[in-house]
């Protein structure tokens, strides 16, 4: 049976997610068409089996908001798959320009960085309130990082001259790269300090 490649362009075969945390809840095996429309929905950790670009393709359609402030991160989406489609791949074109490399393995590895290890809880006790660190579940990591991936292209093209397209590229190579210019490698450090002070 012939090989199905992302946007029919970019093999998955080989690509592997090194992080063993995150290794069974990365799937790569790239479906014909990235929309499953929740086929998954009633089995447990869903999420964790569908395509990862799909997930992608998905926070891009609800990326959530910030603070109130809607706008700033989801104003130039309005749940079109097919705009989601057409942004993810132009973005993975760029990416592929720059790098030289399969963009899927460079989302892969930029994923794997961004997802952070530890998070806080708040606790009470006594009638005061105090944080303490806990590891990060799996799936929550990966929902992290694709969140903070996502609201820091939003907040970098608004009320810029940069594009979408551009702006989910430039986030992507920059978490790749472990660059703290990435939103989410910068959330992750952030969320790993108070977690390692709060012990």
């Amino acid at each position: 049976m012939a090989e199905i490649k992302a946007f029919g362009r970019w093999s998955t075969e080989g690509i592997k997610v090194n992080d063993a945390g995150l290794a069974d809840y990365v799937t790569m095996k790239s479906p014909a068409v990235p929309r499953t429309g929740a086929r998954y929905a009633k089995q447990r950790f869903y999420k964790s089996r569908v395509f990862i670009v799909e997930r992608l393709m998905n926070k891009l359609m609800v990326p959530g908001h910030r603070g109130k402030k809607h706008k700033l991160t989801s104003y130039p989406m309005s749940g079109k798959a097919n705009k989601a489609y057409d942004l993810v791949e132009d973005a993975f074109t760029i990416i592929e320009q720059r790098t030289k490399e399969n963009p899927i393995k460079v989302f892969a590895e930029a994923l794997q960085n961004a997802a952070p290890r530890e998070e806080i809880v708040s606790i009470e006790y006594g009638g005061a309130r105090y944080p303490k660190a806990v590891d990060c579940a799996p799936q929550r990591r990966v929902d992290f990082a694709l969140k903070h991936m996502i609201q820091g292209a939003y907040s970098k093209r608004f009320n810029t001259k940069k594009s979408m397209v551009d702006a989910l590229a430039d986030e992507i190579l920059a978490a790749h790269s472990k660059s703290a210019a990435s939103t989410a490698i910068a959330k992750k450090l952030e969320i790993e300090r108070q977690a390692d002070a709060s012990r």
